[in-house]
């Protein structure tokens, strides 16, 4: 060994702190300027490409967002060691409902007439107030769990440059005719007091209990006369939208029965006869349901004239309900649509804070919607229309910011027409890697079929203004930049903060009539401003020759990656302004991820008491404990437990299993004075069979991990790793212990042989671990690896290992995984027949098929292991026994009959 006998390795606590030797790596990392470094080096190298989809800082980070940080994390490192050059710019959401309802918390307001009264402005400097303190937190989260960012050059919503792109992208669109202005029913907060997009309305589903009424339309005019007497049965789930009743609808070509009970009839469509009416009633006459076409009925109550009629529906179901659809213009898509053919009007008591106004029946004026559901029911039951009421559990849908129940609205608002671009979607998407690959097609997919226009407009006050300025003339301009909105008002506004209410003072002469433009006073779609990230963090613009480059060159993305249920957020957001902007999707490949769950399976919540922090969970057991539960505990996309078992077990399963041979390593090394730098090693093939089945093993798994790693399968990648450092303390350490036990350094062939393997295997596992578990990666590399040889002084400033296809021996890798199963086999009689493993026999014997040669190099590892001085292998199983058959004549008997005396 060396002749200096100096330790050439830092002494190792076997009793490892975890959390404090990650400290120490962090503080390691901004000193040396690690991450910034790893992107210089790589200055030349070909771009991969990553977009960080920027959260909303409303509130401090939970462990779903370490779930996030770290996925985002994992792949940019591994690209960047595999040769990539990956920029990694942060972003920051800043915008929206949930910044301002998080505002309204800290102010005591509750919806907007509070909040004008407080006064827009000082609400607006309040959110901005606001988000810059949360992402301090999420800044603070995002470096102790290790994810490799640009903070200091981030994206953030709010910003000039910002809004500016997202204006011009804004005005590109109405110049296309694909952002308009459209009366609509669209889902809408009477609490928040906005209309919100299909996909805001699809995060917030939740199961209730809501009211299930029949009741009866008595017809009053009718295509056949014997009609009259007879009420249409009607079903519904919302008894608050009964005094906007305008209409029914039937199936035409669906078959309708007249039901009969003491005098009472009803009409219900034949296939839900049964369930709609129950016992007792008799059927007395079946019709078609265009023979009740045009018929005219009795409202629930009295409203408009020119409607209440009979009309025919392909949206009418069979599946429940009485086949009847009751239909209110104003509270349902197709109810619109009908009422628009039919020229009815749209009658719409209900205020904008979801309360019955004095269009109302005077009974229900003042309650909110869902509150007179009751009332009503009680009152159709004293006045005879209803046949029987319950109730019914089902999804309905909340606000996903207040929890307020949305209500579906006939509003003015503005839309973008993405169902012009529905086919254009489903190609693109075709082009995506998406991990799980079921997504493509089954949850995303679907949500492109059934793409509906994305309703951008919100009545709000934190966001992008809607960039729209109307004349009294209802003439409208697009403004795409402040430099053009200063040009029409005829002063410089380049420095001007492009938010209400400073924008909303902005007017100019209408440039068709003159008179004066005011701009509406909308804001925009938050998640609007999230999918326009590919271009909007670059400040793009053409018309003011900003950011082009930047953008050009960094769009699509290579991989995004967030939590599954973005396929109907940033997902969509991102692909729906890639096509509808650039005709191109905005990234190839998606990972998504599921939820965490607590260790019983339940969701984590505040009531049960089961919320996990991530900053608390870090400071007990590490980043890396987290991180790797995170990565390699089960399948990304599907629920994964989280707490301090799973923990707990990460920690002594692997870690510790990893932390212990380095520990090992450095003891022995130090006490051989082993340098592996003047103790030259070895050719691998002149080493003994355990080192060169371990350095098969590294080598394959090498292979292993690069194929999973390649194809975003982070999963299998770490639990190959795993497996690697388990043989290598399990197998390879153990048997080699006595190999390592060389006090003074006598300098011993076997022994440098066995320094030179395991330094190798745990640099190398090192640095395949670097991306997954990057603070104990960089303590091992630190030790054994930094500066030595020419490598850099951080493992992830390393190339990530490449298969040595020498070290690669497939028949000592069975050999030796047969050799194995012996001794398990062995271990396990002993065991079973209560023979410890110090008593020493005198023989193993051993049944094989056609892999006697192979196993003949490992008879004396097997020996050694089961304690026994040889081990014989038998040609026939027959040497453990025989087998003896006895029949079973109770069974044979009545089977075979006279036969049975032969056997």
């Amino acid at each position: 060994m060396a002749n200096d006998e100096s330790p050439r390795f830092r002494p190792v606590d076997p009793k490892v702190r975890f959390p404090e030797l990650e400290r120490s790596i962090l503080a390691f990392w901004e000193e040396a300027n690690v991450f910034h470094r790893s992107l210089e080096q790589r200055a030349h190298a070909p771009e991969w490409v990553f977009y960080d989809g920027p959260p909303t800082a409303n509130a401090k980070p939970h462990i779903g967002h370490a779930v996030t940080r770290t996925f985002k994390d994992v792949y940019p490192r591994y690209r960047t060691m595999t040769g990539h050059l990956v920029h990694r710019k942060a972003g920051w959401d800043c915008h929206g409902l949930p910044v301002e309802i998080e505002v309204e918390k800290e102010i005591g307001t509750s919806g907007k007439r509070d909040i004008e009264a407080f006064g827009v402005a000082e609400f607006n400097e309040r959110c901005r107030v606001s988000v810059r303190r949360y992402v301090h937190d999420w800044e603070e989260l995002t470096r102790r769990i290790g994810f490799w960012i640009d903070m200091d050059d981030a994206y953030w919503t709010m910003d000039p440059a910002y809004v500016e792109s997202v204006w011009w992208s804004l005005k590109r669109l109405h110049e296309r005719g694909l952002l308009i202005e459209a009366d609509k029913v669209t889902a809408y907060c009477p609490r928040c007091g906005t209309a919100l997009s299909d996909a805001e309305v699809a995060l917030g589903y939740e199961s209730v209990e809501d009211p299930s009424v029949y009741v009866r339309f008595p017809i009053v005019e009718a295509p056949a006369a014997d009609l009259v007497s007879t009420s249409l049965l009607v079903w519904t789930t919302t008894p608050w939208t009964l005094p906007s009743n305008a209409g029914v609808a039937v199936d035409a070509s669906a078959t309708y029965v007249v039901a009969e009970r003491d005098g009472d009839r009803l009409i219900v469509a034949e296939p839900l006869a049964a369930v709609a009416l129950g016992d007792g009633w008799t059927i007395q006459k079946t019709l078609r349901g265009e023979d009740l076409l045009g018929a005219r009925y009795e409202p629930p109550y009295p409203n408009v004239e020119g409607a209440h009629t009979v009309v025919s529906g392909t949206f009418v179901q069979m599946e429940d309900g009485t086949g009847v659809v009751h239909l209110a213009p104003a509270f349902g898509a197709e109810d619109l649509e009908v009422g628009l053919v039919q020229g009815w009007p749209v009658f719409k008591p209900v205020g904008d804070d979801g309360r019955f106004t004095d269009l109302a029946p005077e009974f229900i004026r003042g309650l909110f919607v869902k509150d007179a559901d009751p009332v009503i029911v009680e009152d159709l039951s004293v006045r005879g229309r209803l046949l029987r009421s319950g109730t019914i559990l089902h999804t309905y849908p909340f606000c996903w910011r207040c929890k307020t129940p949305l209500l579906y609205y006939a509003r003015t608002s503005w839309y973008v027409r993405t169902t012009a671009v529905k086919e254009r979607l489903l190609d693109v998407n075709d082009q995506v890697d998406w991990h799980p690959d079921h997504i493509k097609h089954g949850r995303f997919g679907n949500w492109l079929e059934n793409n509906v226009d994305w309703a951008l407009s919100r009545e709000r006050y934190w966001g992008t203004p809607l960039p729209i300025w109307r004349c009294p003339g209802e003439h409208v301009t697009a403004i795409g930049s402040l430099a053009e909105l200063g040009t029409l008002a005829g002063r410089d506004l380049t420095e001007l903060d492009p938010h209400r209410p400073t924008i909303d003072e902005i007017a100019f002469p209408c440039p068709q009539c003159g008179e004066e433009s005011r701009r509406v006073p909308e804001v925009i779609d938050a998640w609007y401003d999230s999918g326009a990230m590919p271009f909007a963090q670059w400040g793009y613009h053409p018309e003011l020759g900003r950011g082009e480059e930047s953008f050009a060159g960094r769009f699509p993305a290579d991989f995004i990656s967030e939590a599954i249920d973005q396929t109907r957020g940033w997902f969509y957001t991102l692909m729906a302004e890639g096509v509808l902007h650039f005709d191109s999707t905005a990234y190839r490949t998606v990972v998504c991820f599921g939820f965490i769950v607590d260790e019983q399976g339940r969701k984590m919540s505040k009531s049960l008491g089961n919320v996990v922090d991530p900053m608390t969970v870090m400071e007990r057991y590490g980043a890396d404990a987290l991180r790797w539960v995170l990565l390699t505990s089960g399948s990304p996309w599907s629920s994964r437990r989280l707490g301090d078992t799973v923990l707990e077990e990460a920690v002594r399963q692997f870690l510790l299993t990893l932390w212990h041979v380095y520990s090992f390593f450095v003891l022995y090394a130090n006490a051989d004075v082993f340098d592996p730098d003047a103790d030259p090693a070895p050719p691998p093939s002149s080493r003994p069979l355990l080192d060169r089945w371990i350095l098969s093993r590294l080598a394959g798994t090498v292979r292993e991990v690069r194929d999973g790693m390649d194809g975003y399968d982070v999963t299998g990648a770490g639990r190959r790793i795993q497996a690697f450092v388990e043989d290598l303390s399990n197998w390879y350490v153990r048997r080699s212990r006595r190999r390592f036990w060389n006090p003074g350094g006598d300098g011993g062939a076997d022994s440098v042989a066995a320094f030179h393997t395991l330094h190798e295997c745990l640099v190398t596992a090192a640095t395949l671990l670097a991306p997954l578990t990057p603070f104990v990666s960089e303590e091992i590399w630190s030790n054994l690896a930094a500066g030595r040889g020419g490598r850099p002084d951080s493992v992830h400033l390393a190339d990530y290992p490449r298969v040595d296809e020498e070290a690669v021996d497939p028949g000592l890798d069975d050999a030796m995984a047969l050799a194995r199963q012996v001794v398990e086999l062995g271990r396990r009689i002993r065991t079973e027949t209560k023979t410890r493993t110090r008593q020493p026999l005198p023989a193993a014997v051993v049944h094989l098929a056609d892999t006697l040669g192979s196993f003949d190099r490992l008879r004396e590892t097997v020996a050694e292991e089961l304690n026994v001085k040889r081990v014989d292998v038998a040609g026939s199983a027959d040497v453990f026994g025989r087998w003896r058959a006895r029949p079973d004549f109770k069974v044979l008997g009545p089977r075979l009959g006279p036969l049975v005396q032969a056997v």
